[in-house]
Formats: structure tokens, sequence, C-alpha cells
């Protein structure tokens, strides 16, 4: 290597500890000839001079240097151990704060920029720290609504700053209103209506909020049998007036790429509805494999959880899990049965050859 070059790489690694990048460890480690340590690029001490640091490719390098381990970013672990450690750590954090931290309070107490703490949140939870404080907040609501106390007290006892924020947010919070909630849902009202469809027997079922269920199969009481299992304490009742959303869902089977959308009531965690909201993106005629999603995701490595997300879709056709294959291409299950996947994967297809 020139002179040349060994300044070039001296410049970029000194650039990445500036940065804290965590992209960096394990491919070099810095020791501080100041203090006699050793750390990761990424690590969160105060920063030394320039001129006081050594290059290693290494940790043995190091040691045989005679620098000793920096106990902050204990350089010696694995960078995925450190970084899960410290994600588990901001998790805590957030889970046990009577008010949600922000981004800039994580972020000091990580020892990172707000960028990277983004990132390396969301690489190890799949969730960005505003989604999981989110999360928190509403398991926390459910159980503060299922205990004594007044609504209000409850709304306060899980982290809302004022009532007027949890009334605004109760309803996509829990599917209902904070009311219907604490009496168990028994008020909820979900109408339904079955019909068929080209691929046998479709069941659309609508809330206040909008459709919640779209199921697919053969029989219509096994369908109503479906439903009232995904919201047992509901009121259920069969409403001809659904005929129009019937003939949606209908249209968006046989003409995928023309058919109109339908106001939804997703309901699910918080890493589901960003599952469900990437595979809405993917356009009729295309698919992607569980672990492209999981990239698109910014999870490279929660391929299985998107799979089971994937499963536990409650809306067939506008949430097209049936777009998610095997990495080499070959179909997956599907809830509703291949077969189906595999008629609407055609259909889509022809859709796009007819264009």
């Amino acid at each position: 290597m020139t002179h040349t070059d060994t300044a070039s790489l001296t410049q970029q690694r000194w650039q990445q500890i500036q940065q804290r990048d965590p992209a960096a460890d394990g491919r070099f480690i810095y020791a501080v000839i100041t203090t006699g340590v050793y750390c990761r690029p990424s690590c969160p001490s105060r920063q030394a001079k320039a001129e006081n640091l050594r290059f290693f490719d290494n940790t043995a390098q190091a040691r045989a240097a005679g620098f000793r381990p920096c106990l902050r970013c204990k350089p010696d672990e694995a960078p995925g151990a450190t970084r899960h450690n410290r994600i588990t750590q901001l998790c805590r954090l957030i889970e046990q704060a009577e008010q949600t931290p922000t981004l800039q309070q994580l972020a000091d107490s990580a020892g990172l920029s707000r960028w990277h703490l983004q990132r390396e949140f969301r690489r190890e939870t799949g969730l960005t720290p505003r989604e999981y404080a989110r999360a928190v907040r509403q398991q926390r609501l459910q159980q503060h609504l299922s205990g004594a106390g007044t609504t209000t007290d409850a709304a306060y006892a899980a982290g809302y700053s004022s009532s007027s924020h949890f009334y605004a947010d109760a309803a996509s919070e829990l599917g209902m209103s904070a009311s219907d909630y604490r009496q168990g849902g028994h008020q909820q009202q979900i109408r339904f209506a079955t019909g068929p469809c080209p691929l046998g027997r479709v069941l659309v079922a609508r809330s206040d909020l909008g459709v919640c269920a779209i199921l697919l199969g053969d029989d219509d009481r096994q369908l109503e049998d479906n439903l009232r299992a995904r919201f047992p304490n509901a009121q259920c009742t069969a409403d001809h007036g659904l005929a129009d959303q019937l003939r949606t869902v209908t249209a968006m089977i046989e003409t995928p790429h023309q058919a109109p959308a339908l106001p939804l009531d997703i309901r699910g965690t918080a890493f589901q509805r960003r599952v469900w909201q990437a595979l809405q993106a993917i356009p009729p005629g295309q698919t992607r494999s569980y672990a492209q999603l999981a990239a698109t995701l910014g999870t490279p490595t929660a391929a299985r959880a998107v799979a089971g997300a994937c499963a536990a879709n409650p809306l067939a056709i506008a949430v097209p899990c049936h777009r998610i294959v095997r990495g080499d291409g070959s179909l997956s299950g599907y809830r509703w049965g291949v077969e189906r996947k595999r008629a609407l994967l055609e259909r889509e297809a022809q859709g796009v050859k007819d264009d």
C-alpha cells in the first residue's frame, strides 16, 4: 500500500470514528495512546485527538501492542452483540419512563447521533424508537383500561401528556372507543356480509373505522366462525348493506390494476402494521421474497418475523400478502390456500401483459 493509500485509509477511519459509524465496527480497531485502551469505531466515549490514535485491523493486534479493551464499547464482543445490548437498554428505558423520552434523549443515552440511533434501533427491533414507544404506550393503555380508575387516569398512566391527545388517538390505538374497550369490546359493532368471488366465497367485515377483515374460503359458516374468533367480544351482525364492499373486493381480484381502494381498519402490533403497509406498496404483477421485504423495512435479519406477520394478515387481497414468495421464486404458504395464491398471482401477471 502506498503512502497516499495509507493516508486516505487513515482519513476514512478518522471520519468513521467522528461519526461513531456502527457500520465500521468489525472492520478495524483504534487505540488511544493517552489512555491505553482500544475501542470499536462506534464507541460512545469522548473522542480523542487524531494525533493520539493508532489503528489496528483487529483486537489481537491492539492487545499485542499493549492496549487494553474499552469497558464502555467492549470491542472484544461481536458487533451485533454490542448493538443488541445497547438497543435492549434503550427499550427498557422507554418502557420504564413515565413520559416517552425524546429521540435526542435516547441518542444521548446511547452515545450515538440521532440518525445512527434510528438505523440501529430499526435494524434490531424492526421499529423506529417512536413506533416502539407508541406500542409500549398502547400496551400500558390496555392494561390500565382493564383496571380500576377513570379513563382519564388510564390515559395519563399510559404516558399521554393530555386527554385531548388520548381521545384523538384512542380509536386508532384500540380499534374502538376507550369506553367500549373497558367493557371488553362488548359494545363494538362489526357488520359483515358473505358472497361469491372468483376464488370461492369471501367474507367482508366492517367496523366504524373501516373494513377490518376480508376472509376467503369455501363455506360461509366457517368464515363467520373465523370472524367471531378474531373478534370474540364484538357484536358481529350480518348486513346486506355491505354489497358495495363485496363488489369492490371482487373487482380487486378480477382487475387488480384498476380496482378502487377500501377504507381499512388495520389492527395488529406495531411491527405487523409496518409489514402490512409495506405489502400494500408492492404493485400488482410483482412479488417479493420474505428477505427482500425484511430488507425494505430496514430489518434484513427479520425474514422469519416478516413471515409471521404475513401469516397473521386478516385482510386478504387488500393487504396483498399473496405477493410474497420464497427466495427462489416458488410459492410459499398462504393462509387461504396455495391454489388461491397461485390464481391471484396469475391474474396479476396477466394484467401486466395486457397492459
